[in-house]
């Protein structure tokens, strides 16, 4: 079964990325971009926006897919995860939803946190990131 999912890749300003840590598995404990499965009936860029939203208490509007990815689910379920580029356009940064943290992190930052498994290598791979 393949369970359609967005992700957010929120860069601000000063280069620094938005990070969520993961309060529930999978990836509980792990820092990842925030996201999260995508609703019947909601377009990828309302998912985006709300999952943001959800995770972060900041609002953004989604732009270009920078790429996908398939990860392994329970039960042989596979995530199949679109990633967006997108801005901020207000809020205030605070952990929600299943978040257990929320943060800005300089891509020297993001070498030292416990990522998700794949998610550095999908950075660098789109080019959103410089490779280390």
């Amino acid at each position: 079964m393949r369970v359609n999912c967005v992700g957010a890749i929120v860069v601000d300003g000063s280069g620094r990325m938005l990070l969520v840590r993961r309060g529930r598995p999978p990836g509980e404990g792990l820092w990842s971009i925030p996201g999260g499965r995508v609703e019947p009936g909601e377009s990828d860029p309302e998912a985006v926006t709300r999952e943001v939203l959800e995770e972060t208490g900041l609002s953004v509007v989604p732009g270009p897919l920078a790429g996908t990815v398939d990860r392994p689910g329970p039960g042989g379920a596979v995530y199949e995860i679109r990633d967006y580029l997108a801005e901020v356009t207000g809020g205030a940064l605070a952990a929600g939803d299943d978040a257990a943290d929320a943060r800005w992190f300089t891509p020297a930052e993001l070498a030292s946190l416990p990522l998700v498994p794949g998610l550095m290598d999908a950075l660098t791979g789109w080019g959103v990131i410089a490779p280390r």
